[in-house]
């Protein structure tokens, strides 16, 4: 575990209830034709009953509302996730990291569940990863 989700981790312990530690890494594509498990993102927010992100729990906790997009050979970007003018969201890094944002693809309409599949815009273009944890925080 990387030094920035280790502090994450420890800044989870008095969330609500339906905050949940999400972990995404990057699926195939054509420069990872098996993923990539050092290149993905850990998400804390709160997800609804239909495992959808929770935008009232969101808007009540917004600072805690955090992202570390991590990569090979890359210090940890620490940030949070914010909600665009039009609704979309996205992950902005203003703890250690550029003031760039990586853009969620439809993220309102995602399922948050394990083996499920969400897409993000970074500098890098669309890429898509996949869910492979889902805890309680």
């Amino acid at each position: 575990m990387t030094t920035a989700a280790k502090k994450t981790d420890r800044t989870e312990a008095h969330l609500p209830h339906e905050f949940k530690r999400v972990r995404l890494e990057l699926a195939r594509e054509k420069a990872h034709p098996e993923g990539c498990a050092t290149y993905g993102y850990i998400l804390v927010l709160p997800l609804d009953k239909n495992d959808r992100i929770d935008t009232e729990s969101w808007r009540r906790n917004r600072s805690a509302c955090r992202v570390v997009r991590f990569r090979p050979g890359e210090p940890d970007a620490v940030g949070h996730i914010v909600k665009k003018p039009g609704g979309s969201w996205a992950f902005h890094y203003d703890i250690k990291g550029g003031d760039d944002d990586d853009a969620g693809y439809r993220l309102s309409d995602d399922i948050f569940v394990i083996g499920g599949y969400v897409s993000v815009r970074d500098d890098d273009g669309l890429h898509t990863f996949r869910i492979v944890s889902v805890q309680s925080t």
